[in-house]
């Protein structure tokens, strides 16, 4: 067992954990890229190993994305939706709906971490302009995009992990994961609609006779090129470069200048899962993964096709999520995937379960963090806050997971 690895990989998630790193001159990333470094220095992994240990699959998949959601970025697109909402909506309640519904479809087309990133700013506007409660409509946001992101392959980073690992294919999934989707974010409304009923029934929105802004035509382009892409990956696209084909495609057709794009382009967040790649290469050569499943197998004595078997592996990827991050956990467990009967239908789960999971607390998932650092001018999002809400729902949808998976794949 090599005990500098185990050392390189603890110390990594610590410190990627904490809270209030920049205070010591880190980030996220930074601890990412000084793990792997500290691999490669320490002879953990040769140089050519921890280069082949860098997914350019999941990197390349999630630039693409990132590059869609930066063309509705600068289109307008979001502006043209703050100035409808209200009109729509007329009512909190109804505006609620509306974020709950619009943040979990978009964020199956363009990605979880995009859909908050680019609506935060949207939401807290609706928030401070109306005199809004902060909590019920922040919440709603980062709680949808990680609910409807399960609907597709390309909604979450977890699962363009699961899809390139596993092999997953993108319509197969679709066809399963969507109805649960549909049924989740039906769930996650009315949770969040009862649980602040009171504070819903107390706010206003204050109408205008204005005329919303117009949906800009470059912003029509934006939409039917990703329509388009979701096609493509329905009849079998590689998702990685059906993404970045698309992004190229928007290039050209709208002839922008690349550099007003870049800056929409989360780097860091790509820089932070290559360095992680190496750590979690690292930690998997140091012999430790293999030890834990040696006496704690993924099935346990259940029978492999039973509930309990799903309902066991569902948990530990829940728990497994949270505990570990659910990027990192998914890489320490790709080995003990191969274990399981059928391994498609586990990594279905994992993708499942690993999703769901980041509404359990206000750092289990990446689009959380966005949300509330964003919503700190309006008065933010605390941990017990956020608790209360997201970790019932993602047991709650998460159970509701497990049993669908388990009766369509028996």
């Amino acid at each position: 067992m090599n005990s500098t690895a185990l050392v390189i990989f603890l110390l990594t998630y610590v410190l990627a954990s904490t809270r209030g790193l920049e205070r010591w001159g880190l980030e996220r990333p930074t601890v990412a890229l000084l793990g792997a470094l500290a691999c490669v220095l320490f002879g953990v992994l040769d140089p050519t190993q921890a280069l082949a240990s860098i997914d350019g699959s999941t990197l390349l998949l999630l630039f693409g994305m990132m590059g869609l959601g930066a063309f509705l970025a600068l289109d307008g697109f979001f502006d043209h939706v703050e100035s409808r909402l209200v009109q729509l909506a007329r009512t909190p309640s109804r505006l609620l709906a509306w974020i709950v519904f619009g943040a979990g479809v978009t964020s199956a087309l363009v990605t979880n971490d995009a859909v908050c990133v680019l609506g935060a700013p949207v939401v807290v506007r609706l928030i401070r302009r109306h005199q809004l409660p902060p909590l019920p409509f922040l919440l709603a946001l980062a709680t949808s995009a990680n609910t409807g992101s399960v609907a597709t392959l390309v909604g979450n980073p977890q699962n363009m992990l699961c899809a390139s690992l596993g092999h997953l294919n993108y319509l197969d999934h679709l066809l399963v994961f969507l109805p649960l989707a549909a049924v989740c974010l039906l769930i996650n409304f009315a949770f969040l609609r009862w649980a602040f009923r009171a504070a819903l029934a107390r706010a206003r929105l204050e109408l205008s006779e204005a005329a919303p802004l117009p949906l800009a035509s470059s912003s029509k382009t934006t939409l039917f090129v990703i329509v388009g892409t979701a096609l493509a990956y329905s009849l079998g696209g590689h998702l990685a470069w059906t993404a970045v084909g698309a992004f190229g495609l928007l290039i050209v057709l709208q002839r922008r200048l690349t550099r007003d794009l870049w800056a929409h382009v989360d780097w860091s967040l790509l820089l932070f899962f290559g360095g992680l790649f190496v750590v979690v290469r690292g930690f998997d050569a140091s012999g430790v993964p293999d030890w834990l499943f040696r006496h704690f197998p993924l099935l346990g004595t259940a029978r492999a096709d039973s509930l309990a078997a799903f309902a066991r592996l569902s948990t530990l990827f829940l728990v497994g999520s949270n505990i570990v991050s659910n990027v990192p956990f998914i890489l320490v467990i790709e080995k003990q995937m191969l274990t399981l009967p059928d391994p498609r239908w586990g990594w279905e789960l994992l993708a499942m379960a690993s999703t769901f999971a980041g509404n359990l607390t206000l750092l289990g998932s990446v689009a959380n963090v966005i949300v509330a650092e964003a919503g700190r001018e309006v008065g933010g999002i605390g941990f017990v806050d956020y608790a209360k809400i997201g970790a019932p729902l993602a047991l709650l949808t998460t159970a509701l997971g497990t049993l669908w998976i388990h009766c369509i794949a028996g």
